[in-house]
């Protein structure tokens, strides 16, 4: 991150004690340090108006979008309102659940024998592209003022939440396929393309709906 000129590290659960034993690379310790930390992803990207996800794409149906490394980055460099790339662990990687909070997701070709890539590696490439994007159009990445203020993380979790609690009180979601129902949902708010001036609207609407319902 510090190579390419990136600080904004946000960590979701680490494994606390390797964690904090960690020890950076030359010229990136201001990056560990201010490094924060979430219990969960929803709150991660909750300033977020688009989270880019990384996966190898191997032996799994995926649900979004699949990119190309370069023009995920392309996507993101775009975006006028805040981005985030969203990493799965060195282990696992991205669960279906983490997915479902990504608005596009990313691959890094590689040959078929070997898809999957260390970890510190596929974020290196990834913002290697981000970067190389931003010296092309002749500086260094720059904050850009919002064109289209995209709904915010934090809001479209908020949606998401309010439509499940409506599709419970109807009778819509059942105990089984609760968790699928959720994934879908939650997708589905992120590739609606809200914008903030949508939310506050569609907010109200949610909460009318559920007043009703608790008047039954």
């Amino acid at each position: 991150m510090a190579n390419f000129g990136y600080a904004d590290l946000r960590i979701v659960n680490p494994y606390e004690v390797a964690f904090r034993e960690a020890v950076s690379a030359v010229g990136g310790a201001h990056v560990l340090k201010a490094a924060r930390l979430f219990n969960n992803i929803g709150d991660a990207v909750a300033d977020c108006s688009l989270v880019a996800g990384t996966t190898a794409a191997q032996h799994r149906e995926l649900q979004q979008s699949l990119e190309r490394v370069d023009a995920g980055m392309d996507r993101v460099r775009a975006h006028a309102g805040r981005a985030a790339l969203l990493f799965g662990s060195e282990k696992f990687g991205l669960s279906n659940d983490d997915l479902s909070y990504c608005h596009t997701l990313i691959r890094i070709p590689t040959v078929p024998g070997t898809p999957s890539m260390n970890l510190g590696q596929a974020v290196a490439v990834c913002l290697w592209e981000l970067y190389r994007g931003e010296l092309d159009r002749g500086g260094a990445p720059t904050p850009r003022a919002a064109k289209r203020n995209a709904v915010q993380g934090s809001d479209a979790e908020q949606i998401t939440r309010m439509l499940l609690e409506v599709l419970q009180n109807s009778g819509y979601t059942n105990r089984i396929t609760s968790v699928s129902t959720e994934q879908k949902i939650r997708r589905w708010v992120r590739r609606m393309n809200l914008t903030a001036r949508d939310a506050p609207l569609l907010l109200g609407i949610l909460r009318q709906v559920l007043w009703k319902f608790d008047k039954q």
